[in-house]
């Protein structure tokens, strides 16, 4: 019986070790696979460039009704300051600045639209916020913006306070919107998805002003007697910059490089000059008072 019971604890001992050895095996083979599909996902995104290459183009998210940075031209061509960046971002990535395809957008659908990816990167005019830094990243900053009050000539208005009991016309997902939403909750906003319909609503009179990021509001006084821009900002000037899906990050840092480089030859500049300048007019003393060359904020 002795040697009996002696035989049953070696064979459990056996077995114990048998069994912690299956674990250990099966234990290692786990984290040899979670690291290959860790290096896999890596692989996957470090092949973001990679991916518009074989496409043949590049996606760009752009406004086709905010001149002077993004609208249709009178032959129905996309044109705009904007636009005339996109084309040279497609000619220095991919070699040929017609392998891009545009794709229209309003403000609100920015995000939907490039985390469904149905763009690659954003050109549309879009304020970096800490909100939207969650949701998307944002390459350096190309333009400069800060969100002013349009109102007609006769207009009595001096604050923020003075809006309480008027309607305020605002385009739905702008930064105007999420400012008055989240800081005035009291007064009153009429909202529309398009800036065209939101001019319009206060030329119409169905709203006392139209706030909105003050570089569009420039160019409508330009061309529309009777309205001003009022000299009262909400915000501190804000960076606005192309954006990316979360995680491209070869992606956002081949648009850093490239603002870098174009800083170089002042291309920013030159831009400004063909589609801002006449547009901004006395509005703005300094182009740098606008534009953000070569991606640095300062």
């Amino acid at each position: 019986m002795k040697k009996f019971a002696v035989l049953l604890v070696v064979l459990s001992l056996i077995a114990g070790v048998l069994a912690g050895c299956g674990q250990s095996k099966s234990s290692s083979n786990e984290k040899q696979q979670s690291q290959e599909v860790s290096k896999d996902s890596s692989k996957e995104k470090s092949n973001e460039i990679q991916k518009i290459k074989d496409r043949g183009k590049i996606l760009i998210g752009i406004f086709t009704d905010k001149p002077p940075f993004g609208y249709v031209d009178e032959n129905g061509k996309n044109d705009g300051f904007e636009v005339a960046l996109s084309k040279r971002f497609a000619k220095d990535l991919l070699g040929d600045e017609s392998k891009l395809e545009f794709v229209p957008l309003e403000p609100e659908n920015r995000i939907p639209f490039l985390q469904s990816d149905k763009v690659d990167l954003i050109m549309a005019n879009m304020t970096v916020t800490d909100e939207r830094k969650q949701v998307v990243d944002f390459t350096n900053p190309h333009l400069k913006v800060a969100i002013q009050i349009l109102a007609k000539d006769n207009s009595k208005i001096t604050s923020v306070d003075d809006l309480k009991g008027k309607k305020v016309i605002v385009t739905k997902g702008t930064t105007a919107d999420i400012y008055f939403t989240k800081n005035h909750p009291d007064i009153e906003l009429i909202k529309f998805t398009k800036v065209t319909e939101s001019f319009q609503a206060l030329k119409d009179d169905r709203g006392d002003v139209y706030v909105n990021d003050n570089l569009l509001l420039f160019d409508f006084v330009k061309d529309n007697k009777g309205f001003k821009v009022l000299d009262i900002r909400l915000e501190e000037p804000s960076p606005i910059a192309p954006a990316v899906k979360k995680g491209n990050k070869e992606l956002k840092e081949w648009v850093n490089q490239e603002l870098s480089k174009l800083g170089e030859e002042k291309y920013l500049h030159k831009l400004y000059d063909e589609y801002l300048k006449e547009s901004f007019g006395d509005n703005v003393k300094n182009p740098t008072d606008v534009i953000v060359e070569g991606g640095k904020w300062e």
